[in-house]
Formats: C-alpha cells, sequence, structure tokens
C-alpha cells in the first residue's frame, strides 16, 4: 500500500501544476470517439464509445482534482 499512497502523492505534485491537463486529454479522447467511425467504420472500440466513456471520466477527475488543489 506504500507504493499507492506514493503514486497519489506523485501524480497530486504533478497535476498540481498542470491542471488543465486531465480535462483537455478528456476532451481529445472525446473528439477522437467522434472522428473514429468514419475511420473504422462500426466495430467494438467504436460500438461501445470506449474512448466516450474514458475521455468523459478522465475530464471529470481532472476537474475535481483542480478544484480541490
Amino acid at each position: 500500500m506504500k507504493w499507492l499512497s506514493r503514486l497519489v502523492d506523485n501524480a497530486s505534485n504533478y497535476f498540481a501544476r498542470r491542471k488543465g491537463l486531465l480535462p483537455l486529454i478528456g476532451i481529445i479522447l472525446v473528439i477522437i470517439n467522434y472522428i473514429l467511425p468514419f475511420i473504422f467504420g462500426l466495430n467494438v472500440i467504436t460500438g461501445s464509445n470506449l474512448f466516450l466513456h474514458l475521455g468523459v471520466i478522465i475530464a471529470i477527475f481532472g476537474l475535481m482534482l483542480a478544484w480541490a488543489l
């Protein structure tokens, strides 16, 4: 469990200086989710909207982390 504590501390220190990085990554993933069906057609990843869900989760987590820091 010590490694998890160290990981959270390092991530907190890293994202404290880069508050908009996680929401930006989330927005980019949502845009990628919009573009992928035009390039590859329908498959498992585009059909399940994997990048959309990951992007929204990462963006919300980034906003909550930026607000807390």
